[in-house]
């Protein structure tokens, strides 16, 4: 699939128009990282999962209107956006956040509305199939008005509030975004109204069923819990055989120990993964302790720390810098 390549604001609000998932990154010729990351999205719109996503590239300083409105203030920096409506974005070069937040994404872009009672049996057939595959496309799922961030009624927002209060790991689908699965679902669960929660693939209920088996203490046992602080930095200090956690992004490092870092790390040639801490403090607070090490940058190989700024710096006089990210 050719990555689109857009020059103006008109071709901009064009694209950007349809009810599905484009990913725009706002790039600049003359940084390296952004021609790897366009080769990136060029690769992601080649993945079957991402079939219905739109893809596109445009210099941030050829639209500075449009850089302006989405806080461009870096390249590469890509925005995920819905009906001209910015759901998503990703500062820096980084290939599997752009990928964990495309698929996440995805789960609240459906096609044009389809009126249920209108389809043939074939496509009645497809819609059937389809709504099997979205109960099941989580261990918990929530068909909901709106979203888990931003609940478009109180009836969805107190489901919300409940699952959220048992840290409950769980999905959600906007059925404000599509009238063929909002009707079609009504029909093919036998439930009326919304929200609806669904657990291994069964209807639990709505609501009011929530609320009673919340009441009788057996809607915990039921939920499968978020991962706890410690699951997590293992999953992200493994994110990536080289993970730097640091302030900023390799675009824009927002100290200089950091900066200092992304040059030595350049001129290594070595792929690499970044995870800035000034976006999320549990993390940031939360690895100090786990790994004993006070400040950041922090570098990791398979998992295990390496240091900071100063023993990379040690590990390249010595000539073991190298080696030493192989692991």
């Amino acid at each position: 699939m050719v990555l689109a390549a857009l020059k103006t604001q008109q071709e901009f609000e064009e694209f950007v128009k349809p009810l599905k998932l484009s990913v725009l990154h706002f790039y600049a010729e003359w940084a390296p990282q952004c021609e790897q990351m366009n080769e990136a999205m060029q690769e992601l719109s080649k993945l079957p999962e991402f079939r219905d996503v739109q893809f596109a590239k445009i210099l941030a300083e050829e639209v500075p209107e449009i850089s302006l409105r989405h806080k461009v203030t870096a390249v590469p920096t890509f925005i995920l956006i819905v009906q001209n409506k910015e759901v998503d974005r990703v500062d820096g070069a980084n290939t599997g956040n752009l990928k964990k937040k495309i698929t996440q994404c995805l789960q609240d872009v459906r096609e044009p509305l389809v009126s249920v009672h209108a389809l043939p049996e074939s496509s009645k057939a497809d819609l059937e199939t389809r709504l099997k595959k979205l109960i099941n496309a989580a261990p918990v799922m929530l068909f909901m008005k709106g979203s888990s961030f931003e609940p478009r009624c109180k009836f969805s927002r107190a489901i919300v509030d409940i699952l959220n209060s048992y840290n409950a790991s769980y999905n959600t689908f906007d059925i404000l975004n599509n009238e063929e699965v909002r009707q079609g679902l009504k029909e093919f669960s036998n439930w009326p109204t919304y929200p609806q929660l669904y657990i291994n693939g069964e209807l639990i209920g709505g609501l009011d069923i929530v609320k009673e088996l919340q009441q009788s203490g057996e809607l915990e046992s039921m939920l499968p819990k978020k991962l706890s602080l410690e699951e997590r930095l293992k999953g992200l200090i493994n994110k990536a055989p080289v993970m730097i956690f640091m302030k900023g992004n390799p675009g824009q490092p927002k100290c200089g120990f950091s900066r200092t870092l992304m040059e030595i790390m350049r001129g290594t040639g070595v792929s690499f993964e970044t995870f800035d801490i000034l976006e999320d403090e549990e993390v940031r607070q939360g690895l100090k302790e786990f790994s004993k090490w006070p400040t950041y940058p922090q570098l990791y190989v398979k998992g295990e720390l390496i240091g900071g700024l100063d023993i990379i710096k040690e590990l390249k006089d010595s000539g073991e810098l190298m080696d030493a990210l192989k692991g």
